[in-house]
């Protein structure tokens, strides 16, 4: 009865934090261990009592105040320094603006909605369809949870008990692979379109247009840094970055109002605590998975199949991707990875990191796959685009990720080489 009931709950549309809470309170009616209620609460609370979780408030609200204090646009305009003569220029600085981006916000819903406003009125300007340009910046939104920092590897980090920081690492080369590849299809895609010709800065425009960003990309630099050198924890380095925006926003590009302080702060409370309360729930929902060995039973029957690790995470990114397509990244993540990671680490010997980085980056494929595709409306509403043109001009980027993921799955040495 207890599966019933979270199918119900869940196709139901209820919220993924009550499905959860919901599904283990009636297990736990329906099992009649009601002691088990005594501990409820504590279990609950167990699940946020990591230090670790500060991380996810602290970087919502440093990609509030770089939104707030006008470096987004900044770092776009640097960004055209560097590919913007080229055929198709534009469509090349939006994917490395996105890059800038993905390594300050970690969200990829907020970026998709924040470049969608900033670089698709611009494409259309200079002659590009409206459907490609919004898909060119949904597709370098799936930057987000792969290039640090990630707020899907600050959770997967806490639910794997492993070192976020490390989990961070773990995400740069197949950043790397995943942007690369995003180049790969633009410039294919330019040689069959023939896209508008770029032009280049000269020498006083690229000397302002780096001056004006070089700011800004201390953000990054020093949360990346801070944890590449040991300098600081990730949770520690999102606060310094958190400073570092609004001192920038405040005082250098005097576009950050301390009077609007409280509405930015307002906003990042609440999206942080609905994350917050989803892993709050994922908590004593992951409590009834482990009472019911669900891992073992689960484990079975996939070894059953296969005992091959490749075979096993192609399996897994098979069955994630119906799961992206229903549910939201982070819910997601907070579902699956107390019932697959076991299983991937004890039957298959595959390193967590690498799991992670395949886990996070297949789930977030659900934004922009129907049938709900969150990411793929965010871009049509910000962009006036139909959600069907983009899916026209988005299917090469998703092959691109297709081509990633398994590479990912097959090379371990991808995920774990800079750890």
């Amino acid at each position: 009865m207890t599966p019933f009931i979270f199918a119900l709950l869940l196709l139901g549309a209820v919220p993924i934090a009550l499905v959860l809470t919901l599904t283990a309170i009636w297990y736990i009616a329906e099992s009649g261990n009601i002691v088990l209620f005594d501990s409820f609460a504590q279990q609950m609370f167990s699940g946020i009592e990591n230090y670790g979780l500060l991380a996810i408030p602290l970087f919502m609200l440093t990609g509030e105040l770089m939104n707030e204090g006008g470096m987004t646009s900044r770092l776009i305009n640097a960004a055209r320094v560097f590919v913007g003569g080229f055929r198709g220029g534009l469509a090349y600085i939006n994917l490395l603006a996105n890059m800038f981006m993905a390594a300050i916000i970690g969200s990829a819903a907020s970026q998709i909605a924040v470049m969608s406003r900033a670089m698709v009125p611009e494409m259309e300007k200079e002659g590009y369809d409206r459907g490609f340009a919004a898909a060119t910046t949904a597709a370098g939104g799936l930057l987000a949870p792969v290039i640090p920092p990630s707020m899907l590897f600050v959770i997967y980090g806490v639910l794997a008990q492993i070192p976020i920081g490390d989990m961070f690492l773990a995400g740069i080369i197949p950043g790397m692979m995943l942007a690369g590849v995003f180049f790969i299809v633009i410039a294919l895609m330019g040689l069959k379109q023939q896209f508008p010709k770029g032009e280049w800065m000269n020498a006083p425009e690229i000397r302002a247009a780096l001056l004006a960003a070089l700011p800004a990309i201390l953000i990054p630099a020093s949360i990346i840094g801070g944890i590449l050198f040991g300098i600081a924890t990730p949770t520690e380095s999102a606060a310094v970055a958190s400073l570092i925006a609004f001192l920038i926003g405040w005082l250098y590009y005097g576009e950050i109002e301390l009077a609007k302080l409280g509405v930015v702060f307002g906003r990042t409370a609440r999206n942080a605590a609905m994350v917050i309360f989803m892993i709050a729930a994922a908590s004593v929902f992951g409590w009834v998975v482990i009472y019911e060995a669900l891992p073992q039973k689960l484990a079975a029957l996939i070894t059953s199949v296969t005992d091959n690790p490749f075979m096993f995470l192609l399996i897994v990114n098979l069955t994630l991707l119906c799961v992206g397509m229903l549910i939201d990244g982070i819910a997601a993540v907070i579902l699956v990875t107390p019932i697959l990671l076991p299983i991937a680490m004890n039957n298959y010997d595959i390193d967590p990191y690498q799991f992670g980085v395949v886990m996070c980056l297949n789930l977030v494929l659900g934004l922009l796959t129907p049938p709900v595709g969150v990411g793929l409306y965010i871009a049509s509403s910000m962009s006036g685009a139909s959600p069907m043109s983009i899916l026209r001009s988005l299917w090469p980027f998703l092959l691109g990720v297709l081509v990633v993921l398994i590479l990912l799955s097959r090379f371990p040495w991808l995920s774990t080489a800079l750890i």
